[in-house]
């Protein structure tokens, strides 16, 4: 998402929806008022409440049985303001679009079930650590990889900064998100795993759900 440094940045699409996309918005404000509650907590009660509800990879494989739902809840998570605000950007600008055609209901189950691959994933690679994954990443790069099978030719608005030149060029989205992938993929090639920061091997794997399960998922047929 924007956690990642990039000198394109898209502002908004050509693609309208034909209803308000209220999931979309649901799980922006969920992930907005989590966060809000996150740093609202004392030092003391904030290690608890990640060490709760964030994937902890070691804890997730001794003991899957009771920890299995972190795989949902680490995805309202996030480490800092411009964590939230990139994902929830992404969100808003991709997720409309894949609610309209999925529906409000399927496109939830979608998107959870993106974040819940990433974060398997990202775990299964370092699974005797104790870093706590957190965040809506995998889920949002789900929902781009949905966006790419179905929305390849959409225009995407894109804030393109080269040094001193800035300026807002149209990109095909199969251009946009397809370079978008690539770099990830290597980035996460070039990171190792276990070490804190960003969980680059999760946007891969959630991008791969994404575009992988988007042709077999239903769509709306009201």
């Amino acid at each position: 998402m924007a956690d990642t440094v990039t000198p394109m940045f898209p502002l908004y699409d050509d693609n309208p929806t034909g209803r308000t996309p209220v999931m979309t918005y649901g799980l922006i404000t969920v992930c907005v008022v989590v966060f809000f509650y996150q740093v609202g907590l004392e030092a003391a009660e904030l290690k608890p409440f990640i060490q709760t509800w964030a994937v902890i990879p070691r804890e997730l494989f001794t003991h899957f049985d009771r920890e299995w739902f972190t795989l949902v809840s680490s995805q309202f998570l996030h480490g800092g303001l411009w964590h939230l605000a990139g994902n929830m950007w992404f969100l808003w600008l991709f997720g409309n679009n894949l609610e309209d055609v999925l529906g409000r209901g399927p496109f939830l189950c979608f998107y959870l079930l993106c974040g819940a691959v990433a974060a398997f994933v990202q775990a299964g690679v370092t699974a005797h650590s104790g870093i706590p994954l957190i965040g809506a990443s995998g889920a949002i790069a789900g929902v781009m990889g949905g966006y790419i099978v179905r929305f390849p030719h959409a225009q995407i608005h894109t804030l393109l900064i080269l040094v001193i030149f800035i300026t807002v060029i149209r990109i095909p989205a199969v251009v946009y998100l397809g370079f978008w992938i690539v770099f990830e993929t290597l980035r996460a090639a070039a990171t190792e795993p276990g070490m804190p920061g960003i969980a680059y091997l999760a946007h891969v794997a959630g991008f791969l759900a994404g575009a992988v399960l988007l042709p077999l998922w239903p769509e709306r047929r009201d």
